[in-house]
């Protein structure tokens, strides 16, 4: 097991459990996790390969639940620049951990205000969404920092795709590039014993937060939780620039 304190562990589980969450019914939430992650863990680089095992046992949860809904023929097009983002992200993993840290901070910092950007300010316009850029910003995000998720919203977004469909297409599409993500994590020696021993510490918070996404999408009113998941997110990322 790693060598961790208790408030790391309790923070460890409060992201499985809003990983569990984000991926049945608040897709918004999975931007916070990223950068809670980092500071339990305290090493930008090696919190990529904690959280990822997670963020797997989540999409099993995601995929069955929307299982009848996907259009994954919609995402051919993104394929091949998503897997040319992944390889420009591979090759950051490489950094040392003084300029990860601040790029993890600076990548969700801007998918964050992308989001915001559409919910707020173009809020109902038509989004006009290029594969490479998309498909490329999004290999890169994901490999470096998991955080491709509001890259992809935007995308799907621009496929006028039903609730069901935008949920069930990002799950399934989120679920093959995470796997694709383990054997480049393994090479750079960020998935261990101790980082899968601490996911399977976590498995029970996965679950409960994918059981609780119905619920909390239900009775939390939009824009306080949306509001909350802001307010975290850039405080948690700006902890990371100090």
């Amino acid at each position: 097991m790693p060598h961790l304190e208790a408030w790391q562990w309790m923070l460890g589980a409060l992201c499985a459990f809003f990983v569990g969450v984000a991926k049945t019914g608040v897709p918004g939430l999975g931007a916070m996790v990223v950068p809670l992650m980092v500071l339990a863990i305290g090493d930008a680089r090696h919190s990529a390969g904690y959280l990822l095992p997670v963020l797997i046992t989540a999409d099993l949860f995601a995929v069955y639940y929307w299982r009848k809904h996907a259009s994954a023929w919609k995402l051919f097009s993104l394929a091949p620049w998503v897997l040319i983002g992944l390889a420009g992200g591979a090759l950051a993993l490489k950094l040392d951990e003084r300029y990860i840290r601040p790029m993890v901070a600076v990548i969700v910092l801007a998918m964050m205000a992308v989001y915001l950007w559409r919910q707020h300010v173009k809020k109902g316009m038509q989004v006009h969404a290029h594969p490479v850029l998309y498909g490329g910003l999004a290999g890169f995000a994901t490999t470096v920092a998991n955080a491709a998720g509001p890259v992809m919203n935007l995308y799907l977004l621009s496929k006028r795709l039903s609730k069901e469909e935008f949920i069930a297409t990002g799950a399934w599409f989120f679920f093959f590039v995470n796997l694709t993500k383990v054997p480049v994590y393994l090479y750079h020696g960020i998935i261990t014993r101790p980082s899968l021993a601490f996911d399977a510490a976590m498995v029970p918070a996965v679950i409960a937060g994918a059981l609780a996404g119905r619920w909390v999408v239900n009775h939390i009113a939009p824009k306080v939780f949306e509001a909350l998941v802001v307010a975290m997110t850039l405080i948690s990322s700006l902890l990371l620039l100090r």
